[in-house]
Order: C-alpha cells, then structure tokens, then sequence
C-alpha cells in the first residue's frame, strides 16, 4: 500500500499538486470499498441487492465513477477556502449536478444521493486544510461549519429525510453534520482501528465498523422504510454482535446473519449507516495518507468475515 510522506505537501496519486484528484479518488474508492463489502446486513453487497428490488453491485460501482468528478469540482473550488455562504451555495450547486449524473449512470436509481452530501461535505472540508492538519476531528469540524450555512437556491422540496425527521424527530444527514459527524469520529473510525491493532482482517473490522454505527445511529433510511419497528430492530442485533466480540467469532457470525434475515424479511436497509462507514473509510485513508483504498478481497475464499 502506497503511502505519502506526512510532511510533504499533499498530492494525488498522479502528482498533481492540487488536492482535488487525490482525494476524489479517495471517495470514490470508499463509496466502491463500502459497496463490495461483504457481508452486510439488509445492504449490497457481492451477494446481491439485499433488502433492494432497484440496486446492485454494478449500479453502485457505475454510480461510484459518475459522481467523482463532480466530488473533484467540490474539492477543486474549496481548495484555500474557508466554510461561507458562497461556499456553501457553489458545492450545493456541484451537489445538485452530482445527482443528476448519478441518476443518468444508474437509470433514474437513488444510488448515492445521501453519501454526495456527506462526502461532498468531507471532502470540500478535507481541500480547505493545510496538509499538517489533516485529521479527521480538524476535516469533520470544518464539514460542520460549512453544513451550518444554508442552501438558499435549493428546491423547495420534502425529502425522504424531511418526513422522517417530522415524524420520528431523528436529525439526520443534515443532523449528523451539524454535529460533526458522531457516528464517524466517535463510533466508526474508533472501531475500525481497534478491530484492526486486535488482528482482524481489514474486512471484519470493517464490518465491526459498520455495525457499531448501526448500533448508534438513528438510520432514517430504516425509519423511513420500516418505522421505529426497523430501527429497534436493527439497533439491537447490531449491539448484540458487538457483544458477542464482533463477526470474527462464532456468535458473532450467527448473530449477523441474523441481523440480515431480519432486515431482509422487513425489506429495509441501513442505507444512512452505510455512508458513514464509506465516510469512515475515507477518513482513515486520509489520515493514514494513503494513495488508494485497500479493497476488500475476502469473498468468496473468506465469505462469512472470519477472524
């Protein structure tokens, strides 16, 4: 795995001296890496669509590569920039074209509308640090002060994430980055790193990851689809293979196949759990200055995420 030096300026794998390219890469390849793990509960994964009649594996790769550039646009502008309403508004604009190339690649299918916002945000918050400052507590503080700045040209429109927050009260996407994203810096990242000085394989503490963020996290893709039903539901038997020492034991295992049973006869998915681990992903490829994103390469030698 290539790695930069930590007191170089900071470039993309193909020496450009922007940022931009290096860390749009970088999306990319969480959005690719957190698709292709596997296995995940109610999700896509190499296995198939999950709880999805209108996703797969090869939607969320093409999506992955139709959004990256506009990811770069973001990352470009923001470059040398500090959180302001201009700023705000011109990545939001950049954002609003992402999706619309989103739904061009993967025929009119909601791939990745959530994870544009929450990467769209990291990675604009990521351009505007100095190479010395490039933590994840330093980047998801900038991304909370930029979210902190209104949309003001944004269609007056209810979204999926409006109704959920009306009826359940949960803060969401928006929520999640006007608190600087928790579930990342506090949950996912943490565990990610843990999981890994323990032994396990990338893969399993990826996936150790995933379901300490679902444990946490009031997911409104749950909320919306299945109602608080879902989310106790799912909140709970990821809390239980946490407790049984994660997919690397046997419990564990059980307990996540489980999990994917229950969310798959309920036909919902953790879809807001899953971005934030992309966004984990791309945080610890940052802070680690890595070129490029280990891929997981476990299944279907290792398909059950043994230890």
């Amino acid at each position: 795995m290539a790695h930069f030096s930590s007191n170089s300026a900071l470039r993309s794998p193909s020496n450009d001296p922007e940022p931009s390219a290096w860390l749009s890469s970088l999306a990319r390849q969480a959005l690719i890496a957190e698709a292709e793990l596997t296995p995940k509960p109610g999700l896509v994964d190499r296995r198939g669509a999950g709880a999805h009649s209108d996703l797969s594996l090869a939607i969320m790769r093409v999506s992955a590569v139709a959004i990256e550039p506009y990811l770069r646009e973001m990352a470009f502008v923001c470059a040398g920039a500090r959180p302001s309403q201009r700023i705000r508004e011109q990545i939001a604009a950049i954002g609003r074209n992402a999706e619309r190339a989103m739904f061009r690649a993967t025929g009119g299918t909601n791939s990745h509308k959530g994870a544009i916002w929450v990467l769209g945000l990291l990675i604009s918050a990521a351009a505007m640090q100095d190479d010395e400052h490039q933590t994840a507590p330093e980047i998801a503080a900038t991304a909370r002060a930029i979210a902190s700045f209104e949309d003001r040209a944004a269609p007056r429109l209810v979204s999926h994430g409006d109704v959920v927050s009306k009826r359940y009260g949960a803060s969401g996407a928006r929520g999640e980055a006007l608190q600087g994203f928790p579930h990342v810096i506090d949950v996912g990242l943490p565990t990610l790193r843990l999981r890994r000085t323990s032994g396990a394989k990338e893969h399993v503490a990826r996936l150790d990851a995933l379901l300490s963020i679902i444990a946490r996290l009031d997911d409104t893709c749950l909320l919306y689809r299945g109602g608080t039903d879902a989310l106790i539901t799912a909140k709970k038997n990821a809390l239980a293979v946490e407790k049984a020492g994660g997919v690397g034991t046997q419990i564990g295992k059980q307990q996540l196949t489980l999990l994917d049973r229950q969310l798959l006869s309920l036909k919902v998915s953790p879809g807001g759990s899953a971005d934030l681990l992309a966004a984990t992903i791309f945080f610890d490829a940052i802070e680690l200055k890595q070129a490029e994103v280990e891929a997981d390469k476990s299944w279907p030698e290792d398909s059950h995420g043994a230890n």
